[in-house]
């Protein structure tokens, strides 16, 4: 099965008093999911990990509530907080390898910093980033986590939920005043998020913190349902807006388009909060 351990490096390890199994057989259930199999019901795991339904469902439910698996209707996915357990490990992901070179070549012709994000919860978990100038005051890479409500990327991301998984996110949102441009009522935060579904983009200013602007964009899988955002940061000036606007969004679109269509099948699970 695909998360059975492998025992060949260390024969008889696993009957030895050191060997963990309920961590080994957590293990097995994260590595269950792969490219072709993003999704997964308990049956589904329990058959890839050779587990009993019983115990995948105690394992699957435990690394829910740690937030490393999440519930997708009857089925489950990993979360973006899996990439805490191998930052190193990064530059080796397929989507990286793919994605990277797009981000950079749209960095360098736009001239700004440049990421790729994930919607994780309430949060925004950054899963590629290709600085050009450092405009925020905190060190943004791969697995930095921003608020949802008040970031581009997070509106762009909201704007792929379905309405029911919208209002429910909504209610659980607890907005903070980052500076005097955040917007934190909960209704004009929904009515963003509407308009942002309806432009395919979002453009934040001075809202996490000042001098800061971005512009998103949805990057989609090939049943058109938003999986990422792809984004641009920028210094406030007077005319921040309209140079987002008129000159970098139609680079963004076009770095979003070339992305979706180099990626592979299920590469990442459809927005989920």
């Amino acid at each position: 099965m695909a998360g059975r351990t492998s025992t060949a490096s260390a024969p008889g390890f696993e009957d030895s008093r050191d060997y963990v199994q309920s961590l080994a057989r957590g293990l097995a259930v994260l590595r269950a999911f792969d490219g072709e199999h993003a999704t997964l019901t308990l049956a589904a795991i329990a058959a890839r990990t050779g587990l009993s339904r019983a115990a995948a469902r105690r394992l699957v439910l435990t690394l829910q509530h740690l937030g490393y698996v999440r519930a997708l209707g009857r089925e489950y996915s990993l979360s973006p907080r899996v990439l805490e357990l191998g930052f190193g490990c990064m530059d080796s992901l397929r989507l990286t390898e793919l994605v990277q070179p797009l981000v950079e070549q749209l960095a360098q012709r736009i001239n700004h910093s440049c990421s790729m994000a994930v919607l994780d919860g309430q949060s925004i978990v950054y899963v590629l980033r290709v600085p050009v100038r450092r405009v925020m005051t905190v060190a943004l890479g791969v697995g930095a986590r921003l608020p949802a409500f008040a970031a581009s990327m997070g509106r762009v991301l909201l704007s792929g939920l379905p309405e029911a998984d919208l209002e429910t996110w909504l209610s659980q949102c607890r907005p903070d005043r980052h500076t005097p441009h955040t917007v934190t009522d909960r209704k004009r935060l929904r009515r963003i998020v509407a308009d942002v579904r309806k432009q395919g983009h979002c453009y934040v200013e001075q809202e996490l913190e000042l001098g800061l602007c971005s512009l998103a964009v949805p990057v989609r899988d090939r049943d058109r349902r938003i999986v990422a955002a792809l984004n641009a940061s920028m210094p406030y000036h007077a005319g921040a807006s309209g140079h987002a606007l008129q000159d970098v969004l139609p680079q963004l679109r076009a770095a979003a388009g070339a992305i979706e269509r180099c990626l592979p099948a299920h590469c990442l699970p459809p927005v989920s909060a």
